[in-house]
């Protein structure tokens, strides 16, 4: 494809604000590490919840779900959409917590909560291992789309790809630091926004959807894909139910450490909470996050992943029509940028903008997060302690080309968004609960957390490069020929890195001593995470005559409000994900009940949540 004059200039001018902006921002952006990495922590929530949401839009998160959907129907996206639960937990439950210990890094944590040697070591290898290396394979992610968009729009090589995709985020990242980061996500979330809307606009426009009657006829039961459709996986197969619904609901989402969606808060997430002007702040930006991330956002690349399938049914299809790309990057997520392929002059370069925009946002978060554990939590903590704040904004600059780098040789090495997907899921099974328990019961302690770290690390290894997971395959009910029920390898492969990572931690949590009492009653007095799980610590500062409880003793504890506050949240946003989904299929009954008990949900959420004592 070739770009016309007007495409070029619309992304002329779009590269031209983005770095406005974040030239403006380095003017306060250099004074202080608090500054460079947290914005000065006086950010309002709308703000920070559409800078979330905009580093979860990244040029990548459109390809994995057209994978998805090509590969498994639409029902696919409970394997994200479980992750809401975790979501809701972290805005009515963790969200305060994170602002009332005003760290810099949730990182930094580790030396609040814990002691030691123990509590140090866990703080800089973790910076290290998710500043570095665990960032580098995300944002190898992301950069992996850009190579993919530039193979199947323009013929371009791999690395030019990645060398041209990174000089502009590079730039403002570096001179605006948070605050340019966030700011350039409001802008570039809505030209994202934007471009996936007119691209699901455009794709039912093919004359492949419209041969069979447009919209409608796509999703109608007498589709040619009508076997893709489902939104639910069909209750009569036992074995779909339990491997894309009920353990994603059941299991995933409080056990399993994924970016962007930590139990109980973290990496970006926690940064974002940590940056915000208070408590409430922080909450208000997590929900708007959590709502527009599942509710608003799905349905427009949706649409294009089942178009897709009309205009290109098989791999074979779009490797014909785009010979320029490599066979070691055809897959089923190359489907959406060959979709954007049909656009227009004027319409694609609004588009390609869009799509520069989500992997600039997302890189632009990253990098910013990496270097502030690389910063914060390794250099200044254990290589020079008396750095100046000049000194560590230097730093935290120069990691930041780095981490991009280095984000872009990996990502010449993978190949699909999928593959990604599945490595990051499986890396982090089993540490998801330690992460949420942590809060509210005082026998953890940090042996506890590098026990579940390098246990996941190692059981993760064993089963993805030790085991086949096809030997991994359970069958119920049935014979090997017939099963009733079963379970592929990678369903079991997950469960059995949970079960036994959690078998290893909550051990070494009984086994082990739990901190010293200064380090908890200092934990507990700043947190107030409140309820059984630290009884017998409150016990010991009252027979030590140490007041840890302040203005809260004597109050109710407040997490079995905000539990409802989780159950209603979540209710509420299923409904608009579900409503806007029933509407698009041209089910307007169901659509209006779903809006209705949303609408009621939101109601009841907000009058409840005034029972909580956020400040």
């Amino acid at each position: 494809m070739h770009l016309q004059t007007i495409d070029w200039a619309i992304i002329g001018v779009f590269f031209v604000i983005v770095l406005s902006i974040g030239f403006v921002a380095s003017r306060t952006a250099g004074k202080s590490t608090s500054e460079f990495f947290l914005g000065g922590r006086g950010m309002p929530w709308w703000l920070l919840g559409i800078s979330m949401v905009a580093c979860t839009f990244s040029a990548d998160t459109p390809n994995l779900v057209t994978g998805m959907v090509r590969e498994n129907g639409v029902a696919k996206n409970w394997a994200w959409w479980a992750f809401l639960i975790t979501g809701m937990v972290t805005v009515f439950i963790y969200a305060k917590l994170w602002r009332r210990s005003e760290v810099m890094t949730d990182l930094e944590y580790y030396e609040l909560r814990y002691h030691g040697k123990a509590a140090a070591f866990l703080r800089g290898f973790r910076s290290v291992f998710l500043g570095l290396f665990f960032n580098l394979l995300i944002m190898a992610t992301v950069t992996l789309a850009i190579i993919k968009y530039g193979q199947i729009l323009f013929a371009v090589p791999a690395w030019q790809c990645v060398f041209f995709g990174s000089i502009g985020v590079v730039i403002y990242a570096t001179l605006g630091g948070l605050k340019g980061v966030i700011w350039a996500d409001f802008f570039q979330y809505s030209i994202a926004m934007f471009g996936a809307v007119y691209a699901a606009y455009i794709a039912v426009q093919q004359p492949e959807v419209q041969a069979i009657g447009g919209l409608a006829g796509m999703l109608g039961p007498d589709s040619p894909i009508a076997d893709k459709l489902a939104i639910f996986p069909d209750p009569g197969d036992l074995s779909l139910l339990i491997s894309m619904l009920i353990i994603p609901v059941a299991v995933q989402w409080w056990a399993v450490w994924y970016p962007g969606a930590e139990p109980g808060g973290g990496g970006y997430i926690a940064q974002r909470m940590l940056s915000a002007k208070d408590e409430k702040n922080a909450i208000g930006a997590t929900l708007l996050f959590n709502f527009m991330h599942y509710a608003i956002r799905p349905w427009p690349w949706i649409i294009v992943a089942l178009a897709s399938l009309l205009v290109f049914p098989e791999l074979d299809d779009i490797r014909q029509a785009f010979p320029g790309i490599s066979q070691e990057y055809l897959a089923h997520d190359v489907a959406y940028p060959a979709m954007i392929s049909k656009l227009g002059p004027g319409v694609l370069g609004i588009v390609i903008a869009s799509i520069i925009a989500a992997y600039m946002s997302t890189i632009g978060t990253h990098l910013n997060w990496g270097s502030s554990y690389l910063v914060n939590d390794f250099y200044s903590r254990f290589v020079k302690k008396d750095a100046s704040q000049k000194h560590l904004v230097a730093v935290g600059r120069l990691c930041t080309v780095v981490l991009m780098i280095g984000a872009g040789f990996l990502a010449l090495q993978l190949k699909s968004a999928t593959q990604a997907f599945d490595l990051l899921l499986l890396s982090g099974a089993g540490t998801g609960s330690i992460y949420l328990l942590r809060w509210f019961w005082w026998r953890i302690n940090a042996i506890t957390e590098i026990v579940a770290m390098v246990g996941a690390i190692l059981i993760g290894f064993v089963l993805v490069f030790l085991v086949n997971a096809d030997s991994l395959a359970l069958n119920f009910g049935g014979t090997a020929d017939a099963p009733a029920v079963s379970l592929d390898g990678g369903t079991v492969r997950l469960l059995l890195a949970v079960a036994l990572n959690t078998v290893v931690w909550l051990t070494t949590a009984l086994v082990t001593k739990p901190e010293n009492k200064e380090t908890l009653y200092q934990f507990y007095t700043k947190t107030k995470p409140g309820g059984p799980g630290w009884a017998k610590l409150r016990k010991m500062a009252e027979a030590d005559g140490v007041d840890i409880e302040g203005s809260s003793k004597g109050k109710p504890w407040e997490l079995p409000y905000e539990i409802l506050c989780v159950f209603i949240g979540t209710l509420m946003v299923y409904c608009c994900l579900f409503c806007i989904g029933n509407f698009v299929y041209g089910n307007s009954l169901a659509g209006s009940v779903l809006g209705a008990i949303a609408i009621g949900s939101c109601f009841a959420l907000f009058k409840l949540f005034g029972k909580t004592r956020a400040r």
